[in-house]
């Protein structure tokens, strides 16, 4: 499969694209709107294609796929653009700004015959697919799942993450992988409550805290931060034992991914040799292409994780509970 990478950004640099070669796929191409920018990623990268422009690069009849990791607010735009040009896409969290863009998107890119992907990195983990196993088979009655990410983000102007325009902030950067962790475990919320602060008087959430609520009575806590020290784990409570990750979404340097988990008073802990989770991500990506079949994460499931995300973001904003939407 032959990739084309939507912009300069840092972590199409460090994994996405080191990724894609390590699956034995090339990419061929990026673009920026700076070609001396594109330029400089694509001589960094060992890239044989740099385009001053976006439109030239879906031009290019030799790319099969695109990887989009533009600024939030821009993912629908381009993946649309993308789709028009017949390119599949893989494109960044979060999908789109708001639950009804990824249903519009998903439905743009069915109807256009491409596969359409979010990069949840994590979720193609095996220990992210170790842990869905023991909670499904092993634990009983799910009562509480507490998941966060959080880091210091350094003070610099004119970081995307911290613009409204953007579609910036904690919630829309990192919370959504607390989310999806919540999600993944005791699925979809009936309500949502959230409380956020903007510590930078920047227009968007530096911090949250949320509490999902559930028909039957469970609950789910979620978190995230640009203003306290790296944080990112999930824990699973129920009836019967628990289940922790930590670090959970991102490895640090060195770590060794384990799992931690207790059924009816036995304690294990789970040892997973290094793997690349962005290179298993582009592997089932392409494999779906492939095989015609829908993405793990696909815009039916971004769709959902936005539907929560939503309904955090409003009641931060009214300061009230609110129903989390169909």
């Amino acid at each position: 499969m032959r990739f084309g990478v939507l912009g300069t950004a840092n972590i199409g640099q460090v994994a996405v694209c080191p990724a894609i070669r390590e699956s034995e796929h090339e990419v061929l191409a990026v673009a920026s709107r700076d070609e001396e920018r594109a330029r400089a990623f694509a001589d960094e990268c060992d890239i044989p294609r740099a385009y001053g422009s976006y439109e030239a690069l879906l031009a290019d009849d030799d790319i099969e796929a695109v990887y989009n990791p533009l600024p939030n607010a821009r993912h629908a735009e381009w993946t649309k653009r993308a789709a028009d040009a017949g390119r599949h896409v893989l494109c960044e969290k979060p999908l789109t700004v708001d639950a009804s863009e990824a249903r519009e998107l998903g439905d743009y890119c069915d109807e256009r015959g491409v596969t359409l992907m979010e990069a949840f990195m994590y979720r193609y983990h095996p220990r992210t697919e170790r842990a869905v196993e023991v909670v499904r088979e092993e634990l009983d009655d799910i009562r509480f799942v507490k998941s966060s990410f959080q880091f210091p983000l350094p003070h610099r102007a004119g970081d995307i993450r911290l613009d409204p325009d953007l579609a910036g902030g904690s919630l829309m950067d990192v919370g959504c992988y607390a989310v999806t962790a919540a999600r993944l475990f005791l699925g979809e919320p009936d309500r949502a409550y959230a409380s956020v602060t903007d510590s930078r008087d920047c227009g968007v959430d530096t911090q949250l805290t949320g509490l999902l609520e559930y028909s039957d009575g469970a609950t789910a806590e979620v978190s995230c931060s640009f203003d306290t020290q790296d944080t990112q784990f999930y824990r699973v409570e129920a009836e019967n034992g628990w289940l922790e990750a930590d670090p959970a979404f991102v490895p640090r340097d060195g770590d060794q991914a384990t799992l931690r988990y207790a059924v009816d008073g036995r304690e294990v802990t789970e040892r997973f040799s290094e793997v690349d989770q962005y290179r298993r991500q582009v592997e089932h990506f392409v494999g779906c292409i492939h095989d015609d079949r829908r993405p793990r994460t696909d815009a039916h499931e971004a769709e959902r994780m936005m539907a929560v995300i939503d309904a955090l973001a409003e009641s931060a904003d009214r300061g009230t509970p609110i129903d989390v939407g169909e």
